[in-house]
């Protein structure tokens, strides 16, 4: 083959890239992207049946993991529990005319107090606006903010080894001015008020910073008691002499009133099917699904080697910067 054919064949190959290129290119910009996105929301949540019934009066089985926080989180951490899905997935089961009941699986130390408090609001929800039974049955660890979603369902079950109760509030920051101070490491602050800086990591507080915190974290424990109060119909006194902060086993709690019953899973659905008048249901266990991030984290992944676990840990990190209060059970 002569070069005259060679360069031809050249010409020939790179036109027929460029011509796929624009092909792909002309696709993406005529797409239906809503269709797209609904697509992908359709994918957001699995079903798997885990025990044979019927179908038309299902029980809804969802494992809520990790921490309860709602971070931005990124692509390649496909594992993190995701607040705003998890929210939607409860929704869709409440929704759905075939679900009886729905049972929480509870592995959580707690998190965030406003998505601790939506998670036990959605909850409320489900009983009173679509008139479905909650069950939560605790893993391993269901304490603070876990506890605190809890604390309204129709019956708490706890294993005898659960690691519960934390009921309280926390808020915490470092203090890092005398390493600074040894290391000469000066901080410039330029602020609006007196106490913009609140809880700075490079001075000492103050009596008076100490007292706002302390009524601030006042206020979210009487939120706490409450929300405790009207969910397990105790006084108030008592729901204060138990929320010392201290986490109870499953056994102690539930000689505290704090859970209903003893058991696992498998024990918390066979009550549910007995009291709640589902003994033929269909058991169906709702995942978050393979989103579309989670499919190119995925993927990234496995091309890159990307390890999950420094993901998380730079996540939290980050998220930890900024002090907040929490309903969080930490060792």
């Amino acid at each position: 083959m002569n070069k005259r054919r060679w360069i031809a064949l050249l010409i020939a190959a790179v036109l027929l890239v460029v011509s796929l290129g624009w092909q792909a290119v002309t696709s993406i910009a005529t797409a239906d992207f809503e269709e797209i996105f609904s697509l992908q929301q359709q994918q957001e949540y699995q079903t798997e049946v885990v025990e044979e019934g019927s179908p038309a009066n299902k029980i809804a089985v969802m494992r809520l993991n990790g921490v309860i926080q709602n971070t931005t989180g990124s692509p390649l951490n496909t594992a993190t529990y995701n607040h705003t899905r998890f929210l939607d997935m409860m929704e869709t089961a409440a929704e759905d005319p075939t679900v009886g009941g729905i049972i929480l699986r509870v592995n959580t130390p707690g998190g965030g107090v406003v998505e601790s408090a939506q998670l036990h609001d959605q909850v409320v929800e489900i009983q009173e606006t679509y008139e479905k039974p909650v069950y939560v049955s605790m893993g391993n660890t269901a304490a603070s903010g876990g506890y605190y979603l809890a604390a309204s369902a129709d019956k708490i079950v706890a294993h005898p080894g659960t690691l519960t109760g934390s009921i309280g509030v926390i808020m915490q920051s470092f203090n890092v001015s005398e390493l600074a101070d040894n290391i000469g490491i000066d901080m410039n602050t330029i602020k609006s008020g007196e106490f913009k800086d609140i809880m700075s990591p490079t001075r000492e507080m103050t009596e008076e910073e100490r007292e706002i915190l302390q009524t601030m974290i006042d206020d979210m424990y009487a939120d706490f008691v409450q929300v405790i109060v009207e969910g397990r119909d105790m006084t108030e006194e008592r729901v204060r002499e138990l929320g010392d902060g201290r986490v109870y086993t499953g056994s102690q709690a539930l000689e505290q009133d704090l859970v209903d019953a003893l058991g696992n899973l498998e024990d918390t659905i066979a009550m549910m099917k007995e009291e709640q008048g589902l003994e033929n249901a269909q058991v169906v266990e709702y995942s978050q699904g393979l989103g579309l991030n989670q499919f190119l984290g995925g993927a990234v992944q496995a091309f890159t080697g990307a390890n999950p676990d420094i993901d998380n840990v730079i996540e939290m990190v980050r998220e930890s910067h900024t002090p907040r209060a929490m309903y969080l059970y930490s060792e």
